[in-house]
């Protein structure tokens, strides 16, 4: 079966659900499943257990099986513990979702390339990939395997009798499950023959490029493909180029970007090298402009005006969140990002009214408006700004989390501080009531609460005349884009790459990144390889950016809920095991790019003392989406227990 040590809290949420379609019932189900794995001491579920599973029935979403898998999951059953529970079971239908599943988590990252020799020399061809512990690798020459190769790395030699062109393929194997690389033609040629006389000779040429990245013209959310395909002996390497700057991490044939934005517009090369030349592609020019939708959809570019037959166009919704520092001068209201001096005025911040005159010109058929910001007078600030006449419509909500000329407060919980607002707001956030409404019940929460009593309370205003809800859908049905300003929203907060390091004493640690909030990151660290005389390794993280405030209980622990985060159920899925994982809080106040330093501690055979080595990683300023919309120098205020909202940013996701 292979080693399917991984924890059965890897599995993602759509295997879940499917092996909960097949196991909630009462046949071959989930009590069986129950029975069969409690025939191990330790995954034995007690009566009380099964019974809290049973009446999973009677909650809208709930299921038996997901709170079985829970509580296996809590006892470290690993994938290879429950795939032999549903073989006994006699259950092949889960047995093949848990195979695929594992199946899924096998990716090849380095394809074995097509290769042009001479007789008589070596070629080697290369297949790398990442999945579950104990992956295997098999070559195969056309249907036949090649006797003993079962490394990543193929050599072979083309001495005579081979002399001929072959198909070679890898094959990789976690148990039942397994994936091919691409077929890489490996093609030999004797030296007189009349191709190495007038074609293409590596020994003479070293490189060639035989497939040219092509111009191409996208719309935002498109996806981008360029390719560039070489030949040569030793094997080609890539590297991409944007505006001749290397691309991070575009180390292959196929340079792909699945959510295109404007900022990937550019003039694209390849840079092909090995071990003695270099050649480059032709450049070529990517056009990104705007998503165009001609129907069907909320967000629409071009004319917004009435349709021919006198119907008004396409309506959709303008939503603004904003948590962070803030103000209200003459009924307008201010939100100051975090770079402004601290003498700023409405020319270093963003006016609200502004930007619901901005939606009102796209005839947004909603407009909501969700301030969690103090409305203090600003005194540096004497000019009555000229927002333009507002449209007179029935679908406009303010939610301002305190009342004119009064703070905005917020409660601070070890690290992590909400303000109160959106802490009340988060209680009703996902109900199907009417905005107002719901805004009520958050008003109604926000005056039991003792300490800001006299000091805070929500006020709403709205002249909202229709039914309309925080979960209304996005789209129509039938819909099958988001909006391009979704995609670039969701573009514009991405968690760092993945990566390995490598060690001097030749040990590997797999550095990984989940995301809890815009500002909140998990970094996990997991030792992938150690030599045979080390017998015991981690790598911990360290020498995190003070500004970060980071409480040390909250570094390398060993579970995912150890580390503090209230989400740990639904990113920890994601997150593979044996690992140490790291919580950073407040990305948004990093001055520079976010470095900290992985520091590897291990122990040889037959010594007793630690030895140390230490790596520093700069992962740039995760998560977070600057938007650039003012220059200066940020203040600084300072933290207590109970604060006003400091200083906000246009890099949190407070603002979007």
């Amino acid at each position: 079966m292979g080693d399917w040590s991984m924890p059965i809290g890897s599995l993602g949420e759509e295997v879940v659900s499917r092996l909960c379609e097949l196991l909630d019932n009462a046949g071959r189900g989930w009590r069986k499943l129950a029975e069969v794995a409690g025939a191990e001491k330790c995954f034995k579920c007690s009566a009380e257990e099964l019974e809290m599973c049973s009446v999973k029935v009677l909650e809208p979403h709930g299921s038996p099986t997901q709170c079985l898998l829970q509580l296996l999951a809590e006892r470290n059953c690993t994938l290879k513990y429950l795939l032999g529970c549903l073989e006994r079971m006699g259950h092949p239908q889960a047995c093949q979702v848990l195979n695929s599943a594992v199946q899924a988590m096998i990716r090849i990252t380095v394809q074995p390339e097509l290769q042009v020799v001479r007789e008589g020399t070596r070629v080697s061809l290369t297949c790398w990939a990442t999945g579950p512990p104990g992956l295997v690798y098999q070559w195969f020459c056309g249907k036949q395997e090649v006797p003993g190769a079962t490394a990543p790395e193929l050599v072979i030699d083309t001495a005579p009798p081979p002399s001929q062109s072959a198909w070679y393929i890898c094959r990789v194997n976690c148990g039942a499950a397994f994936a091919f690389s691409r077929w890489a033609h490996v093609q030999v040629e004797k030296s007189s023959s009349p191709s190495s006389a007038s074609g293409y000779c590596p020994s003479m040429a070293g490189l060639q490029i035989l497939q040219q990245p092509q111009p191409c013209r996208l719309a935002e959310g498109d996806t981008l493909v360029l390719e560039c395909r070489a030949i040569g002996n030793p094997p080609p390497q890539y590297q991409w180029f944007r505006n001749h700057c290397p691309v991070e991490g575009a180390q292959a044939p196929q340079l792909q970007v699945n959510v295109v934005t404007t900022a990937e517009r550019g003039s694209y090369s390849c840079r092909v090298f090995n071990l003695y030349h270099e050649v480059w592609s032709q450049e070529v020019d990517v056009e990104i402009g705007p998503r165009l939708f001609t129907s069907g959809g909320f967000w629409q570019e071009g004319d917004r005006g009435s349709l021919e037959d006198g119907s008004p166009g396409q309506l959709y919704a303008g939503l603004l969140y904003y948590a962070g520092h803030g103000y209200e001068n003459f009924g307008n209201s201010f939100m100051v990002p975090i770079d402004a001096p601290s003498s700023y005025t409405s020319a270093h911040c963003l006016c609200v009214q502004r930007v619901l005159r901005s939606m009102q010109e796209r005839r947004t058929g909603l407009n909501i408006f969700l301030l969690d910001m103090c409305r203090k007078r600003n005194l540096n600030d004497d000019v009555i700004p000229q927002v333009g006449a507002l449209q007179v419509t029935a679908n406009i909500v303010f939610g301002y989390a305190t009342c004119a000329d009064a703070e905005a407060y917020e409660l601070s919980q070890g690290e992590l501080s909400n303000g109160i607002f959106v802490t009340f707001l988060m209680r009703w956030l996902l109900e199907n009531e009417k905005i107002t409404v719901l805004l009520d019940k958050v008003a109604e929460d926000m005056g039991k609460l003792e300490i800001t009593r006299g000091r805070q309370a929500l006020e709403l205003r709205s002249n909202l005349s229709e039914r309309r809800a925080l979960t209304d859908p996005i789209c129509p049905l039938g819909l099958d884009e988001s909006s391009a300003r979704n995609l670039q929203w969701a573009k514009a907060h991405v968690l760092p790459e993945s990566r390995h390091l490598h060690f001097d004493c030749g040990a590997t640690v797999q550095l990984g990144f989940a995301a809890e909030f815009s500002n909140i990151m998990i970094i996990y660290t997991r030792v992938v390889a150690i030599p045979e005389d080390i017998i015991t390794c981690d790598a911990r993280v360290t020498d995190i950016p003070e500004e970060l405030d980071v409480d040390l209980k909250y570094t390398n622990k060993e579970s995912p809920e150890e580390v503090g985060s209230p989400l740990a159920p639904t990113w920890s899925l994601s997150c593979p095991s044996c690992c140490l994982y790291s919580r950073l809080c407040g990305l948004q106040k990093l001055k520079q790019e976010l470095a900290f330093t992985i520091c590897l501690q291990y122990r040889y055979h037959g010594m007793d003392d630690f030895v140390e080595e230490r790596q520093t990683v700069s992962v740039g300023k995760p998560l977070i989406a600057k938007l650039n919309l003012q220059l200066a120098a940020a203040p600084s205020l300072p933290d207590s227990s109970l604060s006003t909202s400091s200083p906000g940013s246009w890099d949190t996701a407070g603002s979007s």
